[in-house]
């Protein structure tokens, strides 16, 4: 009898998983508003330098202000980080083109916007950009402020992988959501932008911590067979997420309120996750059975099988889970992922597929101002494009396995990508219908990149693992913006880039092992040992099962 024995007793699809799962999952709805909260919050309007502040020599309207003040670029837009010295008042009488542009030829001279901005809040009614002013010479503070959050992601990987395995998942998932509650009301009420990113750093610690603990406590709550279709369901929030939080911008045009509006709701989940049960799993092989058995206890009378859990007791869960146990003796560090041969090599080569994925995936959904269309509308175009392609690698995951699935998604993605490279510029619903599939082929990967690392790490050391492979995304997800400053020199290089690493990566993922159908491991040992064994064991009548609840998806 191992773990999976266990939780068949006391009801392994019952009311309490169904419970649980929709819990822990309703919250990475609101994921997607924090990861993609750059895109509207930091928004960029059209803007040019306001004008001198003596300008009163005649009583002028607005055009005839920005006439005689800013110059125009080359495509015969005001200029945006420059104006006249002094106002050229003869093109108020000239009225063409030809005039408006004869200054540039004669060499006026020019100055830069000592006296700040004029912004045109035609989509927005407020941004940090314009709040703050960074534009021209502080345009890059845009991309720092997502960098930040994403050094708190990577952070929160590193210090809730590790503490979540010391201390358990369901103490650190409570105190994810409260620190996403109070870091992203904080971040709403900034008065610099120091600040704003100081909030926003503990928002990406905090989205961390919920990442990896919610996906942990539903996986190791739920049996072998319905991890696939779980985990794509899991995937399918996030999507919903990025829907709705393209309606909440829409209709919630302040930065400061649209922060806010994201934010609150962990106040909600906070107190809801007080109800949440930590995995029995984790605490067998933490060596507190009597809470384990609580646990199971609980969840037995919640499936309305009270009597077959009062028939757990100490010396059945020692006897059922006694390998494990003698496993897990000593301490478990990070450095356990790479002590071993198979484990060594199975978390180098899913640190190379997550920190690929990631730095594709936001480097194509970050900046929706660059593609020429409405920024709501392409905000839904990617999120509906997640829908299919989750579908498709639900199918795929459950055929032909986790292995090909991952590797295929993430060259299909950089095929799209480079293939964009050579589609003109002119041609802007090719190059945005390439754009689509390339992203949602990248959410595909991050669907099956959850299931399959959750699948392949120990339960000693599984949030650590997640930990690690969480940070490497985060990597990706930081690297990411700093490759689009690249295109300002060579404007074809970040596309080659990338749509070159999921291609590299596709391959290295081959060389991961397949778990299709295979009950969790629970020791470093059953990972050695799957490794050295080749194919593990398939759970009895997973196949079947499977089938059933596929022809349910499709």
């Amino acid at each position: 009898m191992a773990f999976g024995d266990l939780l068949e007793i006391v009801g392994n699809t019952g009311r309490f998983q169904i419970v649980h799962v929709t819990l822990l999952v309703i919250p990475v709805m609101m994921m997607a508003s924090h990861n993609l909260l750059q895109n509207f919050v930091a928004y960029v309007p059209p803007h040019h330098c306001s004008p001198p502040t003596n300008l009163s020599q005649r009583p002028l309207n607005p055009e005839d202000i920005l006439l005689v003040t800013v110059p125009l670029d080359n495509m015969g837009r005001p200029k945006k980080c420059q104006r006249y010295a002094s106002p050229q008042w003869h093109l108020l009488d000239n009225n063409s083109t030809v005039a408006a542009e004869e200054p540039e030829v004669k060499e006026v001279e020019l100055q830069d916007c000592i006296d700040g901005w004029m912004y045109s809040m035609n989509e927005r009614e407020s941004s940090i950009i314009s709040d703050w002013d960074m534009v021209c010479d502080l345009r890059s503070l845009k991309q720092m402020s997502q960098t930040v959050y994403m050094g708190g992601v990577l952070v929160g990987s590193f210090l809730f992988g590790s503490l979540s395995d010391r201390y358990g998942r369901r103490m650190l998932l409570i105190v994810s959501y409260l620190l996403m509650a109070v870091c992203g009301t904080c971040a709403a009420f900034s008065t610099s932008f120091s600040l704003f990113c100081l909030f926003r750093f503990g928002c990406g610690m905090a989205l961390s911590g919920q990442s990896l603990n919610s996906f942990s406590l539903i996986l190791e709550w739920i049996p072998t067979h319905v991890r696939t279709v779980i985990g794509t369901l899991t995937g399918y929030c996030y999507t919903c997420g990025q829907l709705i939080w393209a309606l909440t911008a829409y209709f919630v045009r302040d930065w400061r309120w649209l922060t806010l509006a994201v934010s609150l709701p962990f106040y909600v989940f906070f107190l809801i996750s007080w109800w949440f049960h930590e995995s029995s799993r984790w605490l067998i092989l933490n060596h507190q059975p009597e809470r384990a058995i609580k646990n199971l206890k609980s969840v037995a009378r919640i499936n309305g099988r009270h009597e077959e859990g009062e028939k757990i007791d100490l010396k059945m869960v020692q006897e059922s889970m006694q390998k494990e146990m003698s496993s897990s003796n000593g301490t478990i560090t990070l450095l356990d992922l790479f002590k071993t041969p198979t484990m060594r090599r199975m978390s180098l080569n899913l640190a190379a597929v997550w920190f690929s994925t990631s730095f594709a995936y936001y480097g194509l959904s970050l900046d929706l101002q660059k593609f020429g269309v409405d920024m709501y509308l392409i905000q839904v175009i990617f999120g509906c494009a997640d829908i299919p392609a989750k579908l498709v690698i639900t199918i795929t995951m459950s055929r032909l396995g986790r292995r090909l699935s991952q590797a295929g998604a993430l060259i299909s993605a950089g095929i799209c990508i480079l293939v964009n490279l050579l589609v003109p510029y002119d041609q802007a619903i090719v190059r945005t219908s390439l754009a689509v599939v390339g992203k949602g082929c990248l959410a595909a990967s991050f669907t099956c990149c959850y299931l399959y690392a959750g699948e392949l790490y120990p339960t000693i050391i599984r949030q650590n693992g997640m930990g690690l492979v969480g940070m490497m995304a985060r990597v990706g997800a930081m690297v990411a913006p700093m490759v689009l400053l690249g295109g300002d020199y060579i404007s074809w290089l970040p596309g080659l880039i990338y749509g070159g690493a999921p291609i590299l990566t596709g391959a290295v993922a081959m060389f991961l092992p397949e778990t299709l159908g295979c009950s969790l491991p629970d020791t470093i040992q059953d990972v050695e040992d799957r490794g050295k064994g080749g194919k593990p064991k398939k759970s009895k009548d997973v196949a079947a099962v499977q089938d059933n609840l596929l022809k349910q998806v499709t």
